[in-house]
């Protein structure tokens, strides 16, 4: 399958990363931003000075705000935050020839609906090829060309390894898998748990209830993939213990600060109105609450990070009701 030309929507940092690292593996890329002074960045001053700054990004590197712009692409990275995916691929629609690889990089879930993104696509972009791209990676790094290992997964295997050979190079490692069910869950999952460490963090428990907290959380993890139809070796593997592990362990991400600031006593609204980029763990927890409570799944973690974030009990009162919890055996 050749795929020499891709298209990335979304202009954020981890677009804006996934554009500059297709560059240096040789593709030509267009990336398309909802933002005029993005794209005006990118194409003039080879920077992304909102989302991105100080990475300089590869001179070829082109950013258009025409979504048509992208319609001859051979590929299509799909990189807009979660609850925007339905409405762009409905733009989509009309401008895509049938077959085309369309990659989820995006990781959540539907707040309105409690399902997953690829569900999403597969309903309005029936006659694309679904593929998910997921694993421990920050944008900085990757744009910068620091070493990265993700999972890339698609249904059909000629696709999946056509992606992974031309997306990735000696600098971005990427594995083909079949699930994308388990690649999507991990990378959506992960951003909730984030916000649990930071708040952890902040409130200085310490690195055992830190410790205490990734493993519990992926438990949460494990159970969720388990009653989607997730592989046990998908949960295990980067894009799911890799992405959690990362994304739990450094402030870079901005969900495990958006955690710290909430331990710190500020309020989602102060946060939220300091931040120019999504963070998507704020809204992936309702909607995983929501998938849960259908599934019949306990998920206490998650649970409580919905709680703080609409309001409903402080920082205190869900840690304490979490450490209330009655003694069970671990598995």
């Amino acid at each position: 399958m050749a795929i020499e030309s891709i298209g990335v929507i979304g202009g954020g940092a981890w677009g804006t990363a996934l554009a500059q690292t297709l560059r240096l593996a040789g593709r030509r890329v267009t990336l398309w931003a909802r933002e005029a002074d993005t794209v005006e960045d990118i194409n003039v001053r080879h920077v992304n000075r909102t989302f991105l700054p100080g990475v300089p990004l590869d001179e070829g590197l082109r950013a258009t705000a025409d979504l048509g712009a992208l319609a001859a692409m051979d590929a299509i990275l799909m990189v807009a935050p979660a609850q925007h995916v339905r409405a762009i691929a409905g733009q989509l629609r009309s401008i895509l020839t049938p077959g085309k690889p369309i990659v989820l990089c995006a990781k959540g879930i539907e707040q309105t609906t409690g399902r997953m993104l690829g569900d999403v696509l597969g309903e309005v972009l029936p006659d694309q090829t679904l593929a998910v791209l997921s694993g421990p990676s920050f944008a900085a790094d990757v744009a910068r060309g620091l070493p990265a290992a993700l999972t890339i997964a698609c249904q059909r295997e000629e696709v999946g390894r056509a992606l992974a050979e031309r997306m990735g190079y000696r600098q971005f490692r990427l594995y083909w898998s079949s699930d994308t069910v388990g690649v999507e869950i991990g990378g959506a999952l992960k951003n909730v748990l984030a916000i649990a460490a930071g708040i952890v963090d902040a409130k200085g428990l310490g690195a055992s209830a830190h410790a205490g907290l990734v493993t519990r959380g992926f438990a949460e993890m494990r159970r969720l993939g388990e009653a989607l139809g997730a592989r046990p070796e998908t949960m295990m593997g980067l894009s799911g213990l890799g992405d959690l592990i990362l994304t739990c362990g450094s402030p870079q991400s901005r969900n495990m600060s958006l955690g710290r600031a909430l331990g710190q006593g500020k309020t989602l609204a102060e946060i939220l109105d300091a931040r120019v980029a999504v963070t998507e763990g704020v809204y992936t927890a309702a909607a995983a609450v929501r998938v849960a409570q259908e599934k019949g799944i306990e998920m206490p973690i998650t649970e409580a990070v919905h709680a703080i974030i609409e309001g409903r009990v402080t920082v205190d009162d869900a840690i304490a009701g979490l450490m209330q919890r009655p003694f069970k055996a671990e598995d």
